[in-house]
């Protein structure tokens, strides 16, 4: 059956070194750039989340033992506020992706790991895939629907009237998105 391309309206692709410090570099960017579709706050926490936990599984997992490692991701926003997610790695791959995505189940409990990290990604995603080969890495794709404006607004949240008081109109240039 031949793959079907989804169709985006924007989308982006950093590759970054596998280290720490880039945790905090890739939920920067995903929420910068998801900014454009306007999300809730907690939406745009959810996500970041999502993705600080796909990074650091790749840099504490993926990694381990081999040196100068990079992660790659591409972000999609496509039709009907649907954010699409791939974080792909180089590392070592899993041998069994449906025992790694058991809640508690790690490859490193010497260093006290909960191993949650994919159990997280799901609770935060709509959907999550994982495809991984050994010796070769991990790719992992999440997708999430954000909530449209109006149901925001008919729903009463507390947090779409808040944000929609706090938005102001700049003194110059162009206004403000509503």
């Amino acid at each position: 059956m031949p793959k079907t391309k989804l169709k985006y309206f924007n989308e982006m692709s950093v590759t970054f070194s596998a280290v720490s410090e880039n945790e905090a570099f890739a939920r920067a960017v995903a929420a910068s750039f998801i900014s454009e579709l306007d999300p809730l706050v907690s939406e745009l926490a959810e996500i970041k989340t999502a993705v600080s936990e796909a990074v650091t599984n790749c840099i504490v997992h993926a990694y381990r033992n081999i040196p100068n490692g990079s992660i790659t991701m591409l972000i999609r926003l496509l039709p009907d506020r649907r954010v699409y997610i791939k974080i792909r790695d180089k590392g070592c791959g899993i041998s069994n992706v449906a025992q790694a995505m058991e809640p508690l189940f790690t490859t490193a409990p010497e260093e006290e790991r909960a191993g949650l990290g994919f159990a997280v990604m799901k609770s935060f995603t709509d959907r999550l895939t994982v495809k991984s080969s050994v010796g070769k890495g991990t790719a992992l794709v999440m997708e999430k629907t954000l909530q449209e404006r109006l149901e925001r607004e008919d729903n009463g949240s507390s947090e779409a009237n808040s944000s929609a008081k706090s938005r102001r109109k700049p003194r110059s240039g162009t206004p403000m998105r509503q």
